[in-house]
């Protein structure tokens, strides 16, 4: 059995831009207050909430500098480390370790739709390069590659390789998953509105979009789950499904940076190719926020 990288709620934090798309270090530190102060389990940062395809190397290492020093070991903190190209995700990979990161959330190969051959010797050779536990994060919606279980079942051989973040929408997918791979591999899910489906058969947690606005609500749906508190788990994921899916009434990031400046969190902005909110939809998502939040 691995050591689990984290168990409950990990916040995939949005990056904070200023009006010019720079990052904005000020409100990246209020972020992970806010975390830190509502009971989050873990950051992940520069993943897919975090805008990671658009900054450049010397902004994902600024934030993950940030981001360690900040939380100070209070939480883990887990950097998106993934590329198409293999060569290039175990460079920032060894950075990341090197500045203190936790741990590493490594996504598919995205356009290159490589084999599952491929993908067996993209993630073994970054796992080789590190130190620190591994998690694989699987959305085929986005790279046009599907991790299938029996490549998963060979990967969890390597001691770096401990997790998976399933955005796979098939409950099946991930139950055969689990079945394969045991205690080798822990499993994430990499959607909100399946948690509490996924942690029953035996998953570890989520990596949360919610959690940037809800981070309490989150952690507590999980912990309510580890304390055998079923019924609370499942009612908190049924009342919050609404709110769920309004964070993707448009492409991640674009509703949960939205929610955050209703909030008084960050700014709305963003870099190209993503654009705001437009105003029929943040209309919607006022209204839809208005019934879980008192003031917006």
């Amino acid at each position: 059995m691995k050591n689990a990288i984290f168990k409950g709620s990990a916040a995939a934090i949005v990056t904070p831009m200023d009006d010019q798309g720079n990052l904005d270090m000020k409100a990246m530190e209020k972020l992970l207050k806010f975390q830190l102060e509502h009971g989050t389990d873990a950051i992940v940062i520069s993943g897919t909430t975090g805008e990671g395809s658009t900054l450049l190397e010397k902004e994902k290492l600024e934030l993950i500098e940030c981001s360690v020093h900040y939380v100070n070991h209070r939480v883990p903190v887990i950097m998106g480390t993934g590329s198409n190209s293999t060569s290039e995700a175990v460079h920032l990979s060894r950075k990341a370790q090197s500045l203190g990161a936790d741990g590493l959330l490594v996504v598919t190969p995205y356009y290159n739709k490589a084999s599952q051959s491929g993908l067996i010797e993209h993630f073994l050779t970054i796992a080789d390069s590190v130190d620190i536990p591994l998690i694989i994060y699987n959305v085929p919606t986005r790279t046009g590659v599907n991790v299938e279980p029996e490549t998963y079942e060979k990967l969890s051989e390597h001691p770096n390789i401990c997790a998976a973040k399933e955005a796979n929408a098939s409950i099946s997918h991930v139950a055969k998953v689990a079945a394969l791979c045991g205690d080798r591999l822990d499993i994430y899910s990499g959607n909100d509105d399946l948690t509490v489906p996924i942690m029953a058969l035996g998953g570890k947690g989520v990596i949360s979009v919610l959690a940037n606005i809800m981070p309490f609500e989150v952690h507590m749906m999980c912990q309510h789950f580890f304390d055998g508190e079923l019924e609370k788990s499942k009612n908190m994921q049924l009342e919050l499904l609404k709110l769920m899916n309004a964070m993707f009434m448009d492409v991640n990031p674009i509703p949960v940076k939205a929610a955050m400046a209703m909030l008084g969190l960050c700014q709305d902005n963003y870099r190209l190719p993503m654009t705001k909110l437009d105003e029929t939809k943040k209309k919607t998502l006022r209204e839809i926020m208005s019934s879980y939040f008192v003031q917006i």
